[in-house]
């Protein structure tokens, strides 16, 4: 059935800021990830430029539901909390600018790969620190781990991995901790949970296809698929979704009270100056509400 098939997503940017570092560990993740997706991973470094917002305007005249992955969050500055707090502040002027979702990533850590010399490497970093302040100081700096070395563990992790793997292994974490701990500070996990959540309305717009599709064939089997209580309350869910990514809040209550509560309430938001999409994701919550009601 189409409507369970995962959502593709492409991922786009401009040459240098790492789209294709974040396709991949995105696929590494188990999304699928195709340039004819319906979903649009926009990544940017460091600034969104005019091209970035000259593209993301079309996608959104287009109605491509749109997450922008501020990739490089590393080297965000050394504000208070560190670069990914930073990040994070820079994420937040970015939404307010371009209206849509937006994500800090270190790319580079999301799925890595240490060989043991690497590991090597980075205890002997841990016991004898090398000079961090920039990349050319910490390759070309005196050090008991080789040149080469150094500058491999520089492109594999740069220097905020080199900093946290080093501190990592002080701490006593052995070589199959090292690429889960670095994932974690990538944000990966961020960004797969943003991806869902912009995915929202791509999945019930399935659903509600898939329905329309089944309702036109119509017949008695079909009729009570279509009116049973597990399918309402499904449809109710995807709408659900939709409205919770736009950052509304759907009252989860399972009492009586709280399901006629939230009935009023989205039929009441739905009367409202909504776009067709919400209206529709507020009739079926009101739909799925009043036979949660009815149920008990």
């Amino acid at each position: 059935m189409r409507a369970s098939v995962p959502v593709g997503i492409a991922v786009r940017g401009r040459r240098g800021v790492g789209a294709a570092t974040v396709a991949d560990a995105l696929s590494a993740a188990g999304v699928v990830v195709s340039d004819a997706g319906e979903v649009v991973v926009m990544v940017i470094a460091e600034v969104c430029k005019p091209e970035d917002l000259a593209v993301l305007a079309e996608l959104r005249r287009a109605g491509v539901p749109v997450l922008i992955v501020f990739n490089k969050a590393d080297l965000a500055g050394s504000g208070p909390g560190g670069p990914m707090a930073t990040a994070q502040r820079r994420a937040v002027e970015l939404r307010a600018l371009t209206g849509v979702p937006v994500v800090p990533m270190v790319a580079l850590l999301a799925a890595v790969t240490l060989p043991a010399e690497l590991v090597a490497a980075l205890r002997t970093l841990a016991v004898q620190p090398a000079d961090l302040t920039s990349a050319d100081a910490f390759v070309a700096g005196e050090h008991a781990v080789p040149h080469a070395l150094r500058a491999r563990l520089l492109a594999t992790l740069d220097r905020f991995g080199v900093a946290h793997a080093s501190l990592a292994c002080s701490r006593g974490a052995d070589a199959n901790e090292l690429p889960g701990l670095l994932r974690r500070r990538s944000g990966v996990e961020e960004v797969l949970a943003a991806v869902h959540d912009v995915a929202a309305p791509v999945r019930y717009q399935r659903v509600r296809a898939a329905l329309a599709e089944l309702r036109a064939l119509g017949g008695d089997e079909v009729g009570r698929f279509l009116a049973a209580d597990d399918t309402v309350i499904a449809v109710m869910a995807a709408a659900v979704e939709v409205v919770q990514a736009h950052g509304l809040v759907v009252d989860p209550g399972t009492r009586p009270d709280a399901h006629v509560r939230r009935a009023r309430h989205w039929r009441n938001y739905g009367r409202g100056p909504v776009d067709a999409l919400h209206r529709s994701c507020s009739a079926d919550i009101v739909r799925g509400s009043l036979r949660l009601l009815g149920a008990r």
